[in-house]
């Protein structure tokens, strides 16, 4: 049986494989960027490579990785056609995991899932995402973009990348170093960064109808500009603490709030007490709760209420803590202590107390 019907095709199953040279070769000079002096070879290959040999310095080196996306976050970009931020927040939400035990990022991978792929926009996701990795003391070693028509619309797409990094056995930071009368450090967040914007954008697109055009006095700027801040990346400025003080642990302070992400490092019997009256959250937390009668404990267990991470370290070393932070341009501040609960069994608590300054 003959038809007039032309042969199926890739291109009109809706993948362009031109157009993914074409943002293959646009983000080339992005990626060059982002690279240290373990990388070997060049973007193009089946998988990145890095010099393992670095590692000899280590007596006993331990890998730590680390996979994560930005969430709904990216609704918000494609929204306003713009796209070359929330790679840094990729980043940002990868890297900053694996600080926390305290590993230095050495590598990362990404992988882009569009809809259609359009050269420039899959190079302004990669142009973010190298340049998170440049603020992040890492090398961008490779990636996949994947087109998917029928799965995704046209302009939808998602991210997602994972990291690599190496701590030194006896340097491991975490729960068993964390000891009654530590102070916790809060290190400033830049915003609401990459989390709860599944409640954000319910309550001021959907529910309060607001345009990411809005001017929001508050927050001297349009509502999307302040939804679309970029996350700010701890990785050096943590491993500079640690290399200056004795550090007992770090809690990235990302999906469940601080009191949850805190709880992870602590150990059994012990309560830390965390003082709202430190600090006072930027006004887009404020924002979020009064337009959508979001009650107090929601949003502590949804957004970051402006703690981006958190440093758990001896008495002793808060004060050259602090300074340090401050040369690096990190707002920082003693967010509360770490008391012993003899009576408490299994796992670490956490306490906020007293009310955030107006």
């Amino acid at each position: 049986m003959t038809t007039n019907v032309p042969g199926a095709s890739y291109a009109a199953a809706g993948v362009d494989i031109e157009a993914g040279e074409t943002a293959v070769r646009l983000m080339k000079e992005w990626v060059a960027k982002a690279q240290r002096p373990e990388s070997v070879g060049g973007l193009g290959g089946f998988a990145g490579l890095f010099d393992a040999s670095a590692l000899t310095r280590y007596r006993r080196p331990l890998l730590a990785s680390a996979t994560d996306g930005v969430g709904t976050k990216v609704a918000i970009a494609q929204r306003l056609d713009i796209h070359d931020t929330v790679g840094r927040d990729l980043v940002a939400m990868v890297v900053d995991d694996l600080v926390v035990c305290g590993a230095e990022p050495l590598f990362m991978t990404d992988y882009i899932c569009v809809g259609k792929v359009y050269p420039e926009r899959v190079a302004a996701l990669v142009k973010g995402i190298a340049e998170g990795c440049v603020l992040a003391g890492c090398a961008l070693v490779g990636g996949e973009t994947a087109e998917h028509p029928g799965l995704l619309g046209a302009e939808e797409y998602d991210v997602a990348g994972a990291a690599t990094g190496v701590v030194e056995a006896d340097a491991l930071l975490g729960a068993d170093r964390v000891r009654p009368g530590d102070v916790l450090v809060a290190m400033g967040a830049s915003g609401l960064h990459s989390n709860g914007y599944s409640l954000v954008r319910h309550v001021l697109l959907h529910q309060a109808g607001w345009g990411l055009e809005r001017e929001v006095p508050e927050f001297g700027r349009t509502l999307g500009e302040e939804l679309l801040e970029p996350t700010r990346i701890y990785s050096l400025d943590c491993l500079a603490l640690a290399e200056a003080v004795e550090v007992h642990a770090f809690a990235h302070v990302t999906g469940g709030g601080l009191a949850n992400n805190l709880a992870r490092v602590l150990p059994e019997r012990v309560r830390a007490v965390v003082d709202r009256a430190s600090w006072t959250p930027a006004p887009v937390f404020d924002v979020v709760g009064e337009v959508g009668r979001v009650a107090r404990e929601e949003l502590e267990r949804t957004l970051n209420m402006g703690v981006g991470m958190v440093a758990v370290l001896p008495p002793e070393a808060v004060d050259r803590s602090l300074a340090l932070l401050a040369e690096r341009g990190v707002p920082a501040w003693v967010l509360g202590e770490v008391h012993a609960e003899a009576t408490a069994e299994g796992p670490g608590t956490v306490t906020l107390t007293g009310d955030h300054p107006r």
